[in-house]
């Protein structure tokens, strides 16, 4: 490439000069090409500890003149080739002008000039790619893509100086981190290290320091435990690998790969060395962290943070802490933990305006709200540009946002809007929830108003109860006061100060009345109903009447929600649940409906509105419990993960004795789905889910310790599962709630005898105080960091169990080992990923559907399918391989959607690894038929696929007897609803059901398909090691069967000129081979003893059955008055090594031709020569053989025999391919040239 001169001073330092002319010099790298002794030993390792860019570009050009001592760079190139096509254009377009010039400064001047121009000319014509990126990074990224091979699309995320330590030894070298892989390279003094790990092999991450290896990354995949070390940052290193594992995990997951952002603000002042990946990175690692920590929608994007006071009426001080700026939302966080959070929605802003500065409250900002609160922040850096930045925010919040209200947006800055409703006086029946705020929107969920549409079921069902009266209504009562009071220090709705008041105050219980006005503000599901209104009855109106598996397995699940309560016990409480779990259904149909969601919606709806019960549905399934509703299940696995070493941690003695149990695995997760709800009495359990949507899974977390610390004495003393599961469901059960006001409803767990004495109670309020005392010190952040952790652990877990399961299930069928299966299965499934993220489209991304049995998961393409097959398969034809490759695809594509799937593809590979001669030819004869072979392939295919368009009813292929006559309706279905399990249990039954093939059931073959089988054989023979007598052998064969095929088609009944004689004689075929034993038999039975009976009885194949015997012996007779007869040819060994020899000239000058064999003598009896005659003709078409002829024909050649039933081990076949698959990245730049140069 081109280079801006720069100036040289040394230029004979490390360089050795290859070619110079009065202007330029051409230089070559010392140490690269061949040899290089030890000098070259010093440079090559020097350019890789520094990094040098002669390791991208070890030829370079230098310009100089004759006085003067300083040189120029103006072209670099990464091979001999590259720099010679740069040498070759100065010579010819330079030279001639720069003898011309008489001062050496001109012709300095011009070189630069014109070299600048080139450059500008190539800049023009090139896509303006990441500019943000700095040069050297750029430069690191080429070293990178030459070093492992690394296609276009694989982006540099970030490069680090660092030791591997291989055995006891560090290797320094570069750590490259790309957004799928993990590369090191090292060279030093000869020793050459190269290391690439995809990301969704990775199963552990650690970062830690032993007396080996001081402070250190640890690196374990399935196969191996790498260690790097020695790192400059190696906090950042470490959260940067975190993030990408974490990017892979997510793609096995569910199928997100990772797309750029492009609209990120560019940086205010240019990063040296940073991409714009790394900085899209980090912006969504503090995204991530800013919404989890505000509750705020997935879409909120951070826009930037910065150190303030906020002023704090309540307690009339200046709290130091956080303001973060997002495009909805102004958010404080003070630094000293929960003394105040602050949200502040952009719709609810009326005024942004900058106070009087003063020596006490410097650089000071007001910002209002609908809701009469003012809120004072100070000691704010770039007060103005941050003005700006809100205001911004601010004129494009109304056009987005609207309000509940119809009103402009500019009107309600001057009353009160949507939200200050709940300042209502709490007397006021509906004020108790924010729901009044779209109470005044009528929504028809079917016929007409629903009453769940505007409250919850527990204002419907309220039974008129003596414990509002009693000391319990008193309680309830004074915990309301409490609350208001403080809304009136703290504010209501949104806008509230939350502090560790708040916290208290939810520790000791949520009012009834209060519950869902606060459950939606601490969860955040408040601002995405706002911010949607009438999402919810679009959805309902949608989904009516729709079904689904979804929809089915809701049904089926209604009337076990709360069956005990009465306000489920009836159609309206059924109804409204229906309605709420359908539409997040049809919201999020990735996860669409799973088990313990109807318990949990079933709660929520008591306290909630339909649409309020729905969002808070929302803000659970997808922010607050991510992961934990699906399939599979996996967030609740990655809690337990972190139960389990929580237990480890904080009750070491227990951990033990309960793994060896084997509890925590069954106890956890429906602790965790439900939220305790279905263990624990419904007043109590409805406490832990007031604590959750304040605290999150950090509550639910260190309740579950306190729960297993309460009963450790108990625990230790268990025989097994049994009895520790009834020891704690007794504790759960007597959990209870005295200060509940509804009347106790009964909790229908596993009826546990807890003998003569009576149980023991333990009161909710008291086991919240004892978890806050003994496990409070648990941090969000800590949890996210396990959870982490333990998510590479679960996918990798589950990514094995699918593994297992597709092998056990393909095992029963096909020839290969369970290890080679999985070795293919992994080979398989990299090849889907790599297409994944290196595909030109992300099709192969939607591909995937996770609702499918893992056997159907992963699929791959024509192109993907070739790969594999052209490094994998035992039968190598050199440039036709992918030809090969192509028709195994047809053949195995049964249901024509141009993707296989796993079984498919080892069914493929297994025909031509296992299993006898007859076997692997069969696969090799069916390679050569429709639908394998394509039209285009073959000149007459079109009349080939006519000649058995009518066998098609009695002669199918393997797969077409199978299952496609028996799948037919199936295969439509499949296409309706690929959901549909039923479909698959069928269509596996009727697998089992099918058939085994014989040989009968083969189609003949036609002459121009023969022509084709005979051009892959001649290829397949072209690389072995005894190439020489496999021509032999083959060409003997085919002028033995080209014979034959000729000898046959005499005395074939057909009529040669009526096409309808034709057809129904045609139809008839398939039943006289069906019906004549005879010739089968013979064939079975004389195939290596008697040859020429063989033959003679395979020419009569085509003969009608009742003349078999005089046909033998006509044919005897007649073939014995042509050029040659069959007979001769096997009894008399001259003739044979004479047509041997000459068929043997006509394959080895290239491979069969039609036209090659229309001239040759092999072909008796031949009407037409000139091939483009042949096409189409009478003659033509009725030429034809059977497999049974072609395979008696080759058991005849012993070296053809040998090399089908020769054994091919694939498991170094994949050892092999995994080498090639990096090789070309492997080797360094200095194997590299001597190979080339």
């Amino acid at each position: 490439m081109w280079l801006g001169p720069e100036e040289v001073l040394l230029a004979g330092a490390l360089w050795v000069t290859e070619r110079a002319n009065p202007f330029f010099l051409l230089q070559r790298r010392r140490g690269h090409g061949k040899g290089g002794g030890l000098t070259g030993l010093l440079v090559g390792t020097l350019d890789v500890v520094l990094d040098s860019s002669a390791r991208v570009a070890p030829y370079r050009i230098l310009h100089q003149t004759q006085d003067s001592q300083v040189y120029w760079a103006v072209a670099c190139g990464s091979s001999r080739k590259e720099i010679t096509k740069h040498w070759e254009w100065l010579e010819n377009n330079l030279l001639q002008t720069l003898s011309i010039f008489d001062n050496e400064e001109d012709i300095t001047t011009f070189v630069k000039g014109k070299i600048h121009g080139i450059i500008a000319e190539e800049n023009k014509n090139e896509q303006p790619q990441s500019e943000e990126d700095p040069g050297k990074f750029k430069e690191a990224e080429l070293k990178m893509r030459k070093q492992f091979g690394m296609p276009e699309v694989e982006k540099l995320v970030n490069y680090y100086s660092c030791s591997y330590w291989k055995g006891r030894v560090p290797r320094q070298g570069w750590l490259y981190l790309t957004v799928n892989h993990l590369c090191f390279y090292s060279f030093l003094l000869g020793k050459e290290v190269t290391l690439v790990i995809q990301w969704v092999d990775v199963t552990q991450l650690e970062k830690n320091a032993t007396l080996l290896f001081p402070e250190c990354i640890k690196v374990s995949t399935r196969d191996s435990e790498l260690y790097f070390s020695m790192f400059l940052n190696i906090n950042e290193t470490f959260k940067l690998m975190e993030q990408l594992a974490n990017i892979a995990m997510r793609q096995l997951l569910d199928n997100e790969s990772f797309l750029q952002d492009k609209s990120l603000p560019k940086p205010r002042k240019p990063l040296k060395n940073i991409s714009a990946l790394k900085r899209d990175l980090d912006a969504r690692a503090k995204n991530e962290c800013y919404r989890a920590t505000f509750r705020l929608p997935k879409d909120e994007w951070l826009d930037g943070h910065t150190d303030c006071t906020l002023w704090t009426p309540f307690n009339k001080m200046h709290i130091p802490g956080q303001m973060f700026v997002s495009n909805n939302y102004i958010c404080f966080a003070s630094k000293a933990e929960e003394a105040c959070h602050l949200i502040i929605p952009l719709r609810e802003v009326t005024i942004v305006e900058k106070a009087d500065s003063s020596s006490v409250l410097p650089s000071p900002l007001s910002i209002s709200t609908k809701s009469k609160m003012t809120f004072f922040f100070a000691n704010l850096k770039d007060r103005d540009f941050l003005v700006q930045r809100i205001s911004d925010f601010l004129q494009r919040t109304p056009s987005k946002k609207p309000c509940g209200s119809d009103r402009e947006w500019k009107w309600n800055l001057a009353d009160p809007g949507c939200e200050e409703v709940p300042e209502l006086p709490s007397s006021s029946p509906l004020a108790v929830s924010p729901t009044s705020a779209l109470s005044n929107q009528p929504v028809n969920f079917c016929a007409g108003e629903v009453p769940t549409a505007s409250q919850g079921l527990l204002k419907l069902f309220r039974r008129n109860s003596e414990e509002l009266l009693g000391p319990k209504g008193a309680k309830e009562k004074m915990k309301e006061e409490s609350w208001n009071i403080h809304f009136f220090e703290y504010g209501r709705g949104m806008c509230m100060y939350r502090t560790a008041k708040t916290r208290e105050l939810v520790q000791k219980g949520i009012p009834e009345n209060l519950r869902g006005e606060l459950w939606l503000l601490f969860s955040g599901a408040w601002n995405e109903m706002v911010t949607h209104p009438g999402y919810y009855a679009d959805l309902v109106e949608k989904s009516m009447g729709k079904y689904n598996l979804a929809t089915e397995e809701i049904e089926r699940d209604l009337h076990r929600s709360m069956p005990e309560h009465p306000a489920f016990q009836n159609e309206l409480g059924i109804a409204a649940l229906r309605r709420v779990l359908t539409a997040y259904a049809f919201r999020n149909p990735t996860i669409g409906y799973c088990q313990a969601m109807n318990i949990v919606t079933s709660v929520l709806l008591l306290y909630c509105n339909e649409e309020e019960a729905f969002w808070l549905l929302v803000a659970l399934c997808e922010r607050m419990l991510p992961d934990y509703y699906n399939t599979r299940v996996v967030g609740a696995l990655v809690d337990q993960g972190i139960f389990e070493e929580l237990t480890r941690e904080y009750l070491p003695q227990l951990s033990e004795k309960m793994q060896d149990l084997g509890v925590i695995s069954t106890i956890s997760l429906s602790w965790f789905l439900t939220l305790f709800l279905s263990v624990m009495p419904f007043e109590s359990a409805v406490v832990i889910v007031d604590c959750f949507f304040y605290e999150g899974i950090k509550f639910i977390l260190q309740v579950s310790l306190a729960i297993l610390d309460a009963n450790v004495e108990k625990l230790l003393q268990c025989c097994d599962e049994g009895e520790a599961m009834t020891i704690l469901g007794r504790y759960l059960d007597n959990v209870v709630n005295r200060q509940s006001v509804s009347p106790p409803i009964p909790h229908l767990h596993a009826l546990l005898t807890s003998g003569d004495d009576p149980p023991l109670e333990i009161d909710i309020f008291e086991l919240i105080k004892t978890s806050y005392e003994k496990f409070s010190n648990l941090k969000a952040d800590d949890i996210e960091q396990m959870r982490f952790k333990q998510r590479l652990k679960v996918i990798q877990s589950l990514e094995d169990t699918a593994k297992k399961s597709v092998v056990r299930a393909v095992s029963s069928d096909i020839g290969f080992s369970i290890e080679e299966l999985e070795e293919l299965y992994v080979v398989f499934k990299a090849k889907y990923l790599m297409n994944c993220y290196w595909g030109n489209n992300r099709a192969a991304a939607a591909r995937r559907d996770q609702s499918l049995p893992y056997l159907e998961q992963y699929r791959i393409d024509m192109e993907q399918f070739k790969e594999l097959f052209i490094s994998l398969t035992p039968w190598s034809c050199g440039a036709h391989t992918p030809v090969l490759a192509g028709r195994l695809f047809r053949l195995l594509d049964e249901n024509r959607d141009s993707l296989i799937n796993f079984k498919e593809f080892v069914t493929g590979m297994s025909g031509m690894y296992h299993g006898d001669l007859t076997e692997k030819l069969k696969v090799l004869y069916k390679l050569h038929l429709p639908p394998a072979l394509n039209p285009e392939e073959a000149e007459s295919a079109l009349e080939a696929t006519s000649y058995f368009t009518e066998d098609v009813t009695t002669e199918e292929t393997q797969e077409d007897k199978g299952r496609r006559n028996e799948n037919g309706p199936e295969k439509e279905e499949k296409g309706t609803s690929p959901q549909d399990y039923r479909y698959y249990l069928r269509m596996w039954a009727k697998e089992k059901e099918s058939k085994k093939e014989t040989i009968k059931d083969l189609p003949k073959m036609s002459q121009e398909q023969f022509i084709e089988l005979c051009k892959t054989l001649y290829n397949m023979f072209s690389e072995d090691p005894v190439e020489q007598e496999l021509y032999h052998a083959i060409a003997t064969v085919a002028s033995l069967l080209l014979r034959i095929g000729e000898v046959g088609k005499k005395f074939s009944s057909r009529p040669m000129k009526k096409s309808e004689d034709w057809k129904a004689n045609n139809t008839q075929d398939p039943v006289s081979e069906e019906e004549s034993p005879t010739s089968e038999q013979s064939q079975n039975s004389a195939v290596e003893q008697q040859p020429q009976a063989d033959h003679e009885d395979k020419t009569c194949g085509d003969a009608q059955p009742e003349k078999t015997q005089q046909e033998n012996q006509s044919l005897g007779d007649a073939s014995g008055e042509g050029q040659g007869s069959p007979l001769q040819l096997l009894s008399d060994d001259e003739t044979k090594d004479d047509m041997s020899m000459s068929s043997y000239s006509m394959v080895s000058t290239g491979s069969l031709q039609c036209e090659d064999i229309a001239d040759d003598t092999v072909l008796v009896g031949c009407e037409g020569s000139s091939s483009a005659a042949r096409y189409g003709s009478t003659v033509d078409t009725d030429w034809s053989i059977s497999f049974e002829q072609i395979l008696a024909s080759m058991l005849t050649e012993t070296a053809l025999v040998n090399y089908f039933e020769k054994k091919v081990n694939i498991l170094q076949k994949i050892k092999d391919q995994k080498k090639v698959e990096r090789q070309f990245s492997s080797s360094s730049d200095y194997e590299l040239s001597s190979v080339s140069g």
